[in-house]
């Protein structure tokens, strides 16, 4: 019987190209993901299983609460479903949660909001078990200074200055509600939810105020920044290994 089913996927990102499948290229999530799904369900070539992410991850990015579904046609409890494609997955991406969902759920068309955490690291050790996690940074920002510059990105603006595509030809303006930034010992993490987020957008941010706690850039000139639809004027694009999706509101 065919359903939709919603899925909650954990993966650390280290080893892959990003979530979205690509020709040529075997390690993404998604085309790891459809390869299990397809052997579990015998899928015919012609109507291969077609996985929706709620996003689409960089290389390198992790999720700790991705949001996806897709059509199977099994007979398999949820339960059952979970534990093969746990089974058959690779170490670095579970699933956490299986559920039959609305026929009418799209785990993309259908989100509201994400939560994504970007997490920095000042010290004069070094983070051996976080390492792949955390973007290490070479000195302390002032994360004062940085809170006052994310006030001038709160609300919805056209955040084309924070596109990492150039060619984009649909919409750049976005909702972000909330940046927080938080510092804990010696980690910094930075926490940002809108109703989405365009390529790289999240990383420019963070490399954007970074820039600013480290005196590069003066806090009030983000708005300007913001206003110029340049992305040039904006800073760079932080490293990937510190940014995770935390959430998909729906």
């Amino acid at each position: 019987m065919k359903r939709n089913y919603k899925f909650i996927i954990s993966y650390d990102g280290t080893r892959y190209y990003g979530w979205e499948r690509q020709p040529g290229k075997d390690m993404t999530i998604q085309g790891k993901l459809e390869a299990v799904l397809n052997k579990m369900t015998n899928a015919p070539e012609s109507e291969p299983v077609n996985l929706n992410g709620s996003g689409r991850t960089d290389a390198g990015v992790h999720a700790r609460a991705m949001t996806a579904n897709a059509v199977l046609d099994t007979d398999m409890s949820e339960e059952e479903i979970q534990s093969y494609m746990n089974q058959y997955l690779p170490e670095d991406i579970s699933v956490n949660e299986v559920r039959i969902c609305s026929e009418r759920f799209h785990a993309r068309y259908n989100a509201l909001g994400k939560t994504y955490r970007y997490t920095c690291w000042y010290g004069t050790a070094k983070p051996v078990f976080d390492r792949k996690y955390v973007t290490i940074l070479d000195q302390k920002p002032d994360t004062e200074a940085m809170k006052k510059a994310a006030t001038y990105l709160i609300g919805t603006h056209d955040f084309k200055s924070f596109c990492g595509n150039n060619k984009m030809k649909k919409s750049t303006v976005r909702c972000v509600d909330t940046i927080n930034i938080e510092e804990n010992g010696s980690y910094i993490r930075l926490y940002f939810h809108g109703n989405g987020f365009l390529q790289n957008m999240v990383r420019i941010l963070t490399g954007t105020l970074l820039e600013v706690g480290f005196g590069n850039i003066r806090p009030e000139e983000v708005k300007d920044i913001l206003e110029a639809c340049d992305r040039q004027k904006a800073g760079p694009t932080a490293p990937p290994q510190g940014l995770a999706l935390m959430k998909v509101d729906y």
